[in-house]
């Protein structure tokens, strides 16, 4: 009797073994994505849509947790976080790289690409998507690239040439080819958080900034600058990152499926970018607080002259073969 007892409780322990560990087995891969714009942007609708295609084709085997308007990190930290594991993906602006990689400052160097067209052919093409593993010794892996779309000038007075923007201040993003770049106009660059911009135009601490209209318009730039250069000089993207760690340590079968959604999710986001583009220049006009300059084919190649010499000065440290592939890339 004692016997048949022990068997009895020996099987329940190892039929409670069992559905322990087909429990453990059973839960889902969990996926914090942070990122620090609203859920209507480009990039809140690629997160959310990402979420939606991963949920569908992997139903209760991995969960997108979405995190928008910098609710779990800004920008300067996630990376850091994400080494830790405290969230496994990102999309932050290619500018923020440099600590990790000095590569990817080609993408700041001002006329580098004559349209998205060609941003596209770079970064789909050899060199692009090498550098998608430039920041991989550090821990990182990048997934894709995400677009914003090109910069204009705004400004409190109009910029026409170089000369206008000369003793004037202006806030960039964290990035000394940015820098260069203004002062390669006699300009005053300014680093300072994004969420500081509106107030700084406001009070006119600062004369004016650079971005995409979507930025322009979403941020109410328009209404506390006078003046759009139509300038399309530079390029705002995002790089799509996670852990190596994190990323290797999928199940292949999972990995090839998270990285299909992802593929998708980001095309559709790129769609959004495009379009929002176009519709949100035209609310710019149609608000009358703005106008915008359009620049003669003459005054547009003064800015050019004045800033392509900043190529120069960063090719080494990016690497001329980005230089170049980038240049390529504008041959249709």
């Amino acid at each position: 009797m004692k016997s048949n007892k022990l068997v009895m409780v020996s099987l329940l322990a190892a039929a409670l073994c069992m559905v322990a560990v087909t429990t453990v087995s059973a839960a889902p891969i969990v996926i914090k994505f942070s990122h620090v714009v609203a859920e209507n942007t480009p990039k809140g609708q690629m997160a959310n849509k990402f979420k939606e295609l991963v949920e569908k084709k992997l139903p209760g085997k991995v969960e997108v947790e979405v995190f928008p308007n910098s609710q779990l990190f800004g920008d300067n930290k996630v990376l850091e976080a994400m080494m830790l594991g405290d969230v496994q993906m990102a999309a932050p602006s290619l500018s923020k790289f440099k600590k990790y990689t000095k590569s990817l400052q080609v993408f700041d160097l001002p006329f580098l690409f004559d349209d998205m067209a060609a941003v596209d052919r770079f970064q789909q093409g050899p060199a692009g998507q090498k550098l998608l593993h430039s920041v991989e010794s550090k821990g990182l892996l990048g997934l894709g690239y995400l677009h914003n779309g090109l910069k204009q000038l705004s400004a409190s007075s109009p910029l026409r040439v170089p000369a206008d923007a000369k003793g004037k201040k202006f806030r960039i993003m964290s990035s000394d080819v940015l820098a260069a770049q203004f002062e390669a106009v006699g300009a005053m660059p300014l680093k300072k958080p994004f969420s500081e911009v509106f107030t700084l135009l406001q009070t006119k601490a600062i004369d004016g900034q650079e971005n995409t209209w979507s930025n322009i318009y979403s941020k109410k730039f328009y209404e506390v600058q006078p003046y759009i250069t139509e300038s399309n000089h530079g390029l705002l993207d995002y790089l799509v990152i996670t852990s190596t760690e994190f990323w290797n340590g999928l199940p292949d079968d999972i990995r090839v499926e998270v990285k299909k959604c992802l593929d998708e999710a980001i095309a559709f986001g790129n769609k959004v970018a495009a379009e929002k583009s176009v519709s949100d220049r035209q609310k710019i006009i149609d608000s009358k607080r703005s106008t915008i300059i359009e620049l003669t084919p003459e005054q547009r190649q003064q800015w050019v002259d004045k800033m392509k010499p900043v190529w120069k000065k960063f090719e080494d440290e990016i690497g001329k073969e980005y230089v170049n592939a980038a240049i390529a890339a504008n041959k249709k």
